[in-house]
């Protein structure tokens, strides 16, 4: 199962949180970092707040990162 971790600038106060689906994508749309499933947007963080986001899964052999 893909999962991220999303941790939060101190400055932002916000609980930091795990992200996972079975088919969960990282995408990145202008300045935001977009997660998504076949439904849809999950979620969506603007580049200016600082977030960082740190895929926690293993990653199947034979494919990359990305797809």
């Amino acid at each position: 199962m893909t999962a991220y971790l999303i941790v939060h600038s101190r400055e932002q106060r916000k609980d930091d949180a795990v992200i996972q689906d079975d088919n969960l994508a990282l995408t990145i749309q202008g300045s935001w970092a977009v997660l998504s499933d076949g439904d849809g947007v999950c979620l969506a963080i603007p580049s200016g707040q600082g977030a960082s986001i740190q895929r926690i899964d293993d990653i199947p052999e034979g494919r990359t990162e990305g797809g």
